[in-house]
């Protein structure tokens, strides 16, 4: 499969004795980074680079572990781009901003 760059922001529906998401969202990013695709952690989603396959895998297994902290349900927002020539890259798409700036 093609190379590509896959964003999610995952929003779980958390317990009504549960405020704080956090515990949540690091279960996820634990995931990813278990994975051993480069990742890339913003302040509304995180971004992952790698095999469209792999990368959907990570998303259901992200998507699992939310239902096993005890979820009822979960949003996940997904942005997508596969390129078959060149391979999506966030180094690529990047390098005009170095500092993120």
């Amino acid at each position: 499969m093609a190379q590509a760059l896959l964003s999610i922001q995952i929003l779980p529906k958390t317990k009504p004795e549960d405020t704080d998401v956090y515990p949540y969202v690091d279960r996820a990013i634990e995931i990813i980074k278990a994975s051993g695709v480069p990742y890339r952690v913003g302040p509304l989603e995180t971004t992952m680079e790698g095999d469209l396959d792999t990368l959907l895998d990570i998303v259901k297994q992200m998507n699992a572990a939310m239902f096993e902290l005890g979820s009822p349900s979960v949003l996940s927002q997904i942005k997508l781009l596969v390129d078959r020539e060149d391979g999506a890259s966030m180094a690529r798409l990047l390098q005009k901003y170095p500092d993120g700036q």
